[in-house]
C-alpha cells in the first residue's frame, strides 16, 4: 500500500493564511491549481514573448506539487517561516524532510519520475516561474480580500506587489498588466468584455 496520492489528497484540508482574518477561505490544493495555471501562462509568455525556452508542463507540474510537503507540515505563516536566517533554515530542513517522507511513500519504481517536481531544482528557470506564480496567486488572494471589504490584506497586498514589480522576470510585469485587473471586476464587468 502506498500513501502518496491519500496524503496529497489532504492538501485540501490545510488552509492557508493561518495568521489573518479570511472572509473567502483558501485551501493549499485550490493555491495550488491556481498557482500551477498562472505558472503555466508566465511559461508561454516568457516563450513567446521573452525568448525563453521551458517547458509549461513541466512548469505547470511543479507548481501542482510546489507546496505538496505541507501535506504533511501544514501551512506555516510567511511572517513565522522568514522571520529570521534561523526560522527560515530550520523550516526549509523541515520541508526538505517532508518531500523525502513523501517520495518514500512512493513505490520504488516510480520514485525517480516524482522526484523533479517533489525536490525540484530551486536554481532553475522554470522552479523560478512557479515562485513567480505563488506571489501571484498570493496577490490575487489579497485583492479579493480587499474587493469583499478585509482590510486586513493591505499590507500583504503591498509587500507582495513590492516584490512582483521588483522582478527581474518580465513575464510577470506582463501578466500583471494583462490579466491582474480583471480579478476585480464582477461578472457582469468581465461579460461585457
Amino acid at each position: 500500500m502506498n500513501h502518496f496520492f491519500a496524503y496529497l489528497d489532504r492538501l485540501k484540508l490545510i488552509r492557508r493564511w493561518g495568521l489573518m482574518r479570511n472572509i473567502e477561505q483558501e485551501n493549499d490544493m485550490e493555491h495550488s491549481m491556481q498557482t500551477a495555471m498562472i505558472a503555466h501562462g508566465l511559461a508561454v509568455l516568457g516563450n513567446r514573448r521573452y525568448n525563453r525556452h521551458v517547458n509549461p508542463e513541466t512548469v505547470v507540474t511543479l507548481a501542482l506539487y510546489h507546496d505538496a510537503s505541507e501535506a504533511l507540515t501544514g501551512d506555516l505563516p510567511t511572517p513565522v517561516k522568514y522571520r529570521n536566517p534561523e526560522m527560515q533554515t530550520a523550516y526549509h530542513d523541515i520541508e526538505n524532510r517532508a518531500r523525502q517522507r513523501l517520495l518514500g511513500m512512493l513505490p520504488d519504481d516510480l520514485q525517480a519520475d516524482f522526484a523533479p517536481y517533489i525536490q525540484p531544482d530551486e536554481a532553475s528557470e522554470c522552479w523560478q516561474l512557479v515562485k513567480a506564480a505563488d506571489r501571484i496567486s498570493a496577490y490575487l488572494k489579497c485583492l479579493t480580500e480587499e474587493k469583499l471589504g478585509n482590510g486586513e490584506f493591505a499590507k500583504a497586498k503591498e509587500t507582495i506587489l513590492e516584490s512582483l514589480t521588483s522582478s527581474s522576470l518580465p513575464e510577470v510585469k506582463d501578466f500583471l498588466e494583462s490579466f491582474v485587473p480583471s480579478y476585480t471586476l464582477t461578472p457582469d464587468e468581465l461579460s461585457r468584455g
